[in-house]
């Protein structure tokens, strides 16, 4: 067992630069840039009353890396790789190292903040020598093809150049002819747009302009945009600075994280939204969710990185920190683009259990996370694993439905004795034309050695399908009339058709059960299990339940048995139990069988749940059984119930008893 560290070393290597408390991470393309520990559900004020929420994120089709880094990726000997671009089949590596090597190669090659290889050889560009006395903290590409390089030096190619400049990709001379530059200080971020070039750091001036953190310039020239006024101050405690930063695809709204109180005079605490479209001004957009301190005071903020959807629907900010009240302290928060408004809570949120997170990369519908964490889905835990938590040593990739970790867990490991085994920092997730690309302070990724950079390259990695309960409008139910054995009662919506028996031979000792996709998730009581019973999973097909297996060793802490039904949804799992007059929730992850560590309560009015006995959902509706034997319906939009809308299928006494915590609806 490796303790997260959080000494003073590691708090100084990862928050001073220029003497001062500031921090360090790289630029992203355009569109790039946790158990899902906490939800915001809407709470209820008397239920009715309750403020209308965002619909439910629904299930997504997602491309994942391989989780086997590629091996013909270069080593950096030392320092860090914060940094990458790509320029045709070249990549370029920014951070603090001094020398590098190819994989393979016996000798170091000195390489001071800045290199470029061959993507598909891994050869070093022996041409590409450019000259810092600085470490690159951010990388981007022109419009027209030239390398714009950002970070904390003040002298490039022998020449005074503060913190920005343009490079010629093949040689990496100074493109003299490019006129943008900073005051000092640092450029932590540079992310180009169509022809904007938007920069962020510890500066207070541009090209001798007047800009506080943030500037926008013409990528092509360099040349200041002076109707980007987006100035943000007042630090939380040290120095101020912008450190992450997010531009939406559309280039209309743009996220920045770090370390300010405020933003053009209005309070904005780590995090500001900005509208883009027409004259950029502060939005309309803040959150409580950090400002309250977190329980280290190592570190003067904790807001550390911010990445965009590819669709721009939502963003991901990641944080450290530790605990504080409220706050979103060493977590992975989304948040809906199109929200606004005060007091905005995040769509979910993932708690690591006090392990820091310091990069976020979201692609393909995935929310890759790097850090030096060594679980997510653990908002039980407190630096240890609590019930729930799911091992993830550093690296994790998260649903974006509901923040959940998918089977991707290449972890931060295989160093060679004598080299950096585990560091505090994973200071770059990017995603390049090929991969994930990583960038970081020690020398294993992938159980492997990786000198301080690794490539999760796309080939070889898998394509996780969305799936979500049964869609059809009619169909069938199933409810359980004895072990081994179901009635089938044909249903379109809102009519029972004739019943018939239906042998389920592997369907034994079960209580709640729920269709995903092609599979049937169900309770059964296990005398063996840590707490009497298993969440089995079986594949459902032709209207039979197959030979059932445990769902996740993952899930041993839960105990299935306590549900009186249940049903699945948009990636999560509702239930009731008996005796308790509320609908709870947590979150499910189909890719691993995985349950969320936290449990919800959905607000409701007027509906008995503590008498259900078996749920399921069918086309926008609840269909419940009770213990008086009858069958009921009620409308479900995902944010409440109202149980003056409940209307009865069928009566207590007929020719079928509804009494069973074993109801499914299904189509086959």
């Amino acid at each position: 067992m490796v303790r997260n560290v959080r000494s003073p070393q590691a708090t100084r290597d990862f928050s001073t630069s220029l003497g001062a408390v500031v921090l360090h991470r790289t630029s992203r393309p355009v569109w790039r840039r946790w158990c899902a520990a906490v939800a915001v559900p809407v709470l209820a004020v008397g239920l009715l009353g309750a403020p209308a929420a965002a619909a439910n994120p629904t299930p997504v089709t997602s491309t994942l890396t391989s989780a086997n880094p590629a091996d013909n990726t270069p080593h950096a000997q030392n320092g860090d790789t914060k940094a990458f671009a790509e320029i045709g089949n070249t990549v370029y590596v920014g951070g603090s190292f001094t020398s590098v090597k190819a994989a393979g190669d016996a000798s170091w090659t000195a390489r001071n903040y800045l290199f470029a290889y061959d993507r598909s050889t891994g050869a070093l560009k022996t041409g590409f020598t450019p000259e810092l006395n600085g470490a690159v903290h951010a990388l981007a590409v022109s419009p027209d093809g030239k390398l714009i390089v950002g970070g904390a030096f003040n002298t490039v190619n022998g020449v005074s150049r503060k913190n920005l400049v343009e490079l010629d990709p093949a040689t990496g001379a100074t493109v003299t002819s490019w006129v943008g530059r900073s005051d000092g200080g640092l450029v932590r971020r540079t992310i180009v747009v169509g022809n904007n070039l938007y920069i962020a750091g510890a500066f207070h001036w541009v090209n001798g302009t007047e800009h506080s953190l943030l500037a926008r310039l013409n990528a092509t020239t360099g040349a200041i945009d002076p109707s980007f006024q987006i100035d943000a101050s007042v630090p939380r405690a040290s120095s101020e600075f912008v450190w992450g930063l997010a531009v939406a695809p559309d280039q209309k709204t743009l996220v920045a994280v770090g370390n300010f109180t405020q933003v053009n005079g209005q309070a904005r605490n780590q995090v500001v939204v900005v509208d883009l479209d027409g004259t950029p001004a502060v939005a309309d957009w803040s959150t409580q969710r950090y400002v309250a301190p977190c329980y280290s005071d190592s570190f003067p903020f904790y807001a550390r990185d911010v990445d965009f959807s590819d669709d721009g629907t939502y963003f991901v900010i990641i944080a450290d920190g530790g605990r504080g009240t409220g706050a979103y302290c060493d977590a992975i928060a989304r948040f809906e683009t199109a929200d606004r408004g005060a007091g905005i809570d995040a769509t979910w949120v993932n708690y690591t259990g006090t392990d820091s997170v310091t990069s976020v990369e979201v692609a393909d519908n995935v929310v890759y996370v790097g850090g030096h964490f060594r679980w997510l889905n653990n908002a039980n835990g407190n630096d240890a694993a609590g019930a729930g938590a799911i091992n993830r040593f550093g690296l994790g990739a998260l649903d974006p439905v509901n923040g959940l970790p998918l089977v991707w867990n290449p972890t931060r490991s295989g160093a060679p004795a004598g080299t950096t085994t585990w560091g505090p920092i994973m200071w770059e997730l990017w995603r390049g034309s090929t991969g994930l690309y990583a960038g970081f302070d020690s020398d294993g990724v992938g159980n492997e050695y990786h000198g301080r950079l690794g490539h999760f390259p796309l080939a070889g990695g898998r394509t996780v399908a969305a799936v979500n309960a049964p869609s059809a409008a009619s169909g069938y139910l199933y409810v359980s009339a004895a072990d081994g054995q179901a009635t089938k009662v044909p249903f379109n919506g809102s009519t029972l058709g004739t019943p018939v028996s239906s042998s389920q031979p592997n369907l034994t000792a079960a209580g709640a059960a729920f269709s995903v996709g092609n599979k049937l998730y169900w309770s059964k009581t296990d005398a063996s299990a840590p707490n009497g019973s298993y969440l089995d999973v079986s594949i459902f097909s032709g209207g039979s339940v197959g030979a059932p297996w445990v769902s996740s060793g993952y899930n041993d802490w839960f105990k299935p048995s306590t549900m009186s039904g249940a049903f699945a949804l948009d990636g999560r799992m509702y239930y009731t139990k008996s005796g308790t007059n509320k609908l709870f929730y947590r979150y499910l992850e189909p890719d691993g069988y995985i349950l969320g560590c936290t449990e919800f309560t959905l607000p409701s009015i007027g509906l008995a749940w503590g008498n259900v006995r078996g749920l399921a959902w069918v086309n926008g509706k609840i269909v419940y059984g009770n213990t008086d034997g009858s069958l009921r319906a009620v409308p479900f939009d995902g944010a409440a119930v109202d149980g003056a809308a409940s209307v009865e299928l069928a009566a207590a006494g007929g020719a079928v008893n509804w009494s069973s915590r074993t109801l499914f609806f299904a189509t086959s």
